[in-house]
């Protein structure tokens, strides 16, 4: 029973987020700017789909204001970048 209710202090969800923008990451500084970008609009749009799904209580960290309005930032940035990812020029790399 421990173990269980540790992994629900483990913010599970912020977690999920950052190690999906910690590839992203990985792959800008590999020289994949298009995989970086495209994982890091992925990784808004999941925040803010776990935003929308899941309780206050079960979101942690990533309820920073009140829902709708988290939800719609997130989708947004998450919608810009992906956007961003699709007009980056390949140069060679896929």
């Amino acid at each position: 029973m421990a173990l269980a209710a540790r992994l629900r202090t483990l913010h599970w969800p912020f977690v999920t987020v950052v190690l999906m923008v910690l590839v992203a990451g990985g792959f800008v500084l590999t020289d994949r700017w298009r995989r970086g970008a495209i994982v890091l609009g992925a990784a808004m749009l999941v925040g803010a789909a776990l935003r929308a799904v899941l309780r206050d209580d079960q979101v942690g960290l990533l309820a920073v204001r009140q829902r709708p309005v988290d939800v719609l930032t997130y989708a947004a940035f998450g919608v810009a970048v992906l956007a961003l990812a699709g007009s980056i020029d390949a140069l060679g790399t896929v």
